[in-house]
């Protein structure tokens, strides 16, 4: 079962019980030579460039499935504060890209209602 996350530092309806600190998911990826020859292509004519969309995607769903088994491995049942950042690795010889994805580890409970 997915665990609640939020760029947002609250969740509605929950109160953070529990600070256990700062989880990322890091991945680095680069282009197939396949991808790099149709970006390559599509970069002459111009337009969307489906191949790296597709890359680019990929990369940071594999972050953020790597933040989720940090997160879950410290107890946390939730994720508040999420991030993306990413990085050009490699010279002119290579290129790749380094996607990072960090929030804050959580652990929530309900709000109790109240009394009127």
């Amino acid at each position: 079962m997915p665990i609640p996350v939020t760029t947002t530092f609250t969740i509605e309806g929950y109160r953070i019980r529990q600070y256990l600190g700062v989880v990322r998911g890091l991945t680095v990826r680069a282009p197939t030579i396949a991808q790099g020859i149709l970006g390559g292509l599509k970069s002459i004519v111009g337009g969307q460039i489906g191949a790296y969309t597709e890359m680019c995607e990929q990369t940071r769903q594999q972050a953020y499935d790597l933040l989720i088994d940090h997160a879950t491995a410290l107890g946390a049942n939730a994720v508040v504060g999420l991030r993306y950042d990413a990085s050009d690795i490699g010279g002119k010889t290579s290129s790749a890209t380094e996607v990072l994805c960090y929030g804050t580890a959580v652990v929530i409970e309900p709000e109790l209602a109240s009394p009127v």
